[in-house]
């Protein structure tokens, strides 16, 4: 595999999305006059998610993953974790690699107050490296999500409704 800023530069483009995608939702929150998001972001990465969303009496705890646009990725990876939390879900972004434009987006999540769905009973995620055998461990707290069990949002509005349940007026 050739070396790309992609690639070299993994966790600073990560979370170069990540503020792209607040930013997003933020702008469309204030473009259509819906009201201010409070948004705080953990200092540890343990418990499975990215960010926490808070919108008038909602919370949600947001696991954000990303994907190349044109990637064959059909799977991620998630912390059974989300499960005790209030209103957590699961937000998969495609991304444009040349303009990193998001979108379309991926949900998993109930409704706002809502838990997220069960993840116990699926696939038990490994590691990616084996040990000195070669055997790869199995990782007990996280779940491998495959691409349909989510739903498909095509733009920021969509994801804002699943996140709060609300829309701008026409």
């Amino acid at each position: 595999m050739a070396s790309t800023q992609h690639n070299t530069h993994s966790s600073y483009r990560e979370n170069l999305l990540e503020h792209i995608f607040v930013a997003e939702v933020l702008r469309y929150l204030w473009t259509s006059k819906l009201g201010y998001l409070e948004v705080l972001k953990p200092q540890v990465d343990d418990a499975g998610y990215d960010l926490v969303f808070e919108y008038k009496s909602i919370i949600r705890h947001v696991q954000l993953k990303t994907s190349k646009a044109k990637a064959a990725t059909a799977s991620v990876n998630v912390n059974v974790m989300l499960e005790d939390k209030p209103s957590a879900c699961v937000i998969w972004s495609r991304f444009n690699p040349d303009t990193l434009e998001l979108g379309p987006f991926y949900w998993l999540g109930g409704l706002p107050h809502s838990k997220i769905c069960s993840l116990q009973h699926l696939k038990v995620a490994k590691h990616t490296k084996g040990d000195a055998t070669g055997k790869k461990a199995e990782r007990p707290m996280i779940r491998v999500i495959p691409k349909s069990k989510f739903e498909k949002l095509n733009s920021i509005p969509d994801v804002v409704h699943r996140l709060f349940g609300i829309q701008a007026s026409p």
